[in-house]
């Protein structure tokens, strides 16, 4: 390596990282984050390796750097090199001749960033919502993570919102001892000022800036899943999309059918992923997938090869402008012409590893089993049939490869559906994740608590899997 490109100061947003290897043509780029865990002494440090495209590595490419790895006899380092992170431009450096010189080019962490926005959207439209006759207010939580600096810029300086729109912008290395991780349990700040009714729109950025999370005025929440669905809808809100088109969407496979339902009625193809978001990547690059998103609060589009928290939060702003309505009301509209998907993520987490694994192994020994296939489950005034269950697996359209053990489904006649799925967050701890999804088209039933209308379909998830009786738990750590 003869160059590094670093952001001032050592930050840099994850979209922001593969805007840039995608600008300068960078062979690839490597990322230091917590992502959404708690950081700090003791908390979450994650590294994150880009490609030439600013997508995730592919698990080829990181089993390639695994195998390499192993057969390293030898590094060099340069104890004595000093780089200033806070000045801007260009140092050299001659290390005993390896490269001459070693080059470290130190750039404005939003600038390159901000340019791409500028051909994506229209700014004017958005700073005349935040500034005109009859603007919105609005809150915005960068949760003590690196979104700060882009926050203020972007979304103050640039756009026009009051400096006192943005909350917690200061970059800290505990995010402020919470879990930066934008959603109605950890952005309680944000929550709570958007339930005085005072703001109209709200949003929580995730620490490296790549989630997110909407909130309307009283607290009104919109879920990840209708989130991508209405962002889909209203596409032609974007200048971008006007121009370039929409050739197809992609959901993980956990994240609700809510965009099928709007790809359809668009005719565009709907690609059903593992989570994970280089899969989407492939499909981009080969022009199949134009937007994309997973139930995790990631949404982004083929502008980059990566999830992009402010990119969604400029688009929902866009669609604002455009329509002339409140967050709450653009969601109703949206359940009353496309229905509404009742939906609802668990988490057990901090699970023994093992424990997870054979709850995991005996729930699909039970599921995929001849003898469950069209099993009924009667709950209250509900009855469920079994339609169909798999172990999901990916065949990716562009290349073949095939991905298994993705998650397993359980897919009733009514299109309800139960997902399970674990998620190892580090080598000590497990996360076991249930999902659940109700269709529900008459817009008479649109305004019921997701958790009580799918109150049957967990009772199911519990009976079938005995999570609680084998892990000692009383419920979920987090419901999102």
């Amino acid at each position: 390596i003869g160059r590094l490109v670093i952001g001032q100061n050592g930050i840099l947003s994850t979209p922001a990282v593969s805007c840039i290897i995608r600008k300068i043509k960078a062979a690839g780029g490597i990322i230091l984050t917590a992502s959404h865990s708690p950081g700090g002494p003791g908390g979450e440090f994650g590294v994150k390796f880009e490609v030439a495209n600013g997508g995730p590595a592919p698990d080829m490419v990181s089993e390639k750097i695994y195998q390499i790895s192993k057969t390293l006899e030898e590094y060099a380092i340069c104890p004595d090199l000093r780089v200033d992170l806070s000045r801007l431009g260009r140092q050299e450096f001659d290390l005993e001749n390896k490269f001459k010189p070693f080059r470290v080019e130190i750039v404005d962490s939003v600038e390159i960033y901000l340019n791409l926005l500028r051909s994506i959207f229209d700014f004017n439209a958005i700073r005349n919502l935040l500034t005109g006759p009859n603007q919105i207010k609005i809150r915005i939580d960068a949760m003590n993570g690196v979104m700060g600096p882009y926050v203020r810029r972007i979304l103050c300086d640039e756009l026009g919102a009051p400096a006192n729109s943005a909350i917690n912008c200061i970059p800290l290395e505990d995010f402020g001892g919470q879990p930066p991780d934008p959603n109605l349990t950890y952005a309680t700040a944000l929550l709570e000022a958007m339930k005085g009714g005072e703001y109209g729109f709200g949003a929580a950025f995730d620490a490296d800036g790549d989630r997110y999370m909407i909130l309307g005025q009283n607290g009104f929440f919109v879920n990840a899943s209708d989130s991508l669905a209405i962002i889909a809808a209203n596409l032609s809100c974007i200048p971008y999309f006007c121009q370039m088109g929409v050739r197809g969407f992609g959901r993980s496979m956990p994240t609700s059918t809510a965009l099928d339902k709007v790809a359809k009625v668009m005719k565009v193809p709907v690609y059903e992923t593992p989570a994970g978001w280089r899969y989407f990547s492939n499909l981009m690059d080969s022009g199949r997938c134009s937007l994309c998103g997973e139930e995790s609060f990631g949404t982004g589009s083929d502008h980059l090869r990566e999830k992009d928290g402010l990119w969604a939060v400029l688009v929902w702003l866009s669609i604002l402008a455009a329509r002339k309505q409140s967050v709450e009301e653009i969601v109703r509209d949206h359940w009353a012409k496309f229905g509404r998907h009742y939906y609802c993520r668990f988490d057990y987490e901090a699970l023994e590893p093992r424990t997870a694994y054979f709850i995991m192994r005996d729930l699909e020994a039970l599921i995929t089993d001849k003898s469950f296939s069209h099993q009924q489950f009667a709950v209250g005034n509900n009855i469920y049939s079994v339609e169909r269950t798999d172990s999901f697996e990916y065949i990716d359209p562009v290349d073949g490869t095939v991905t298994k053990r993705q998650g397993l489904r359980i897919i009733f006649s009514d299109a309800s559906r139960l997902i399970f799925r674990m998620s190892a967050s580090s080598h000590v701890r497990a996360t076991l994740r249930i999902y659940a999804e109700s269709y529900e088209k008459d817009p008479s039933q649109h305004n019921k608590e997701p958790q009580a209308v799918l109150s049957p379909l967990i009772a199911i998830a519990l009976k079938i899997s005995q999570i609680h009786e084998r892990t000692g738990r009383k419920g979920p750590t987090v419901i999102t």
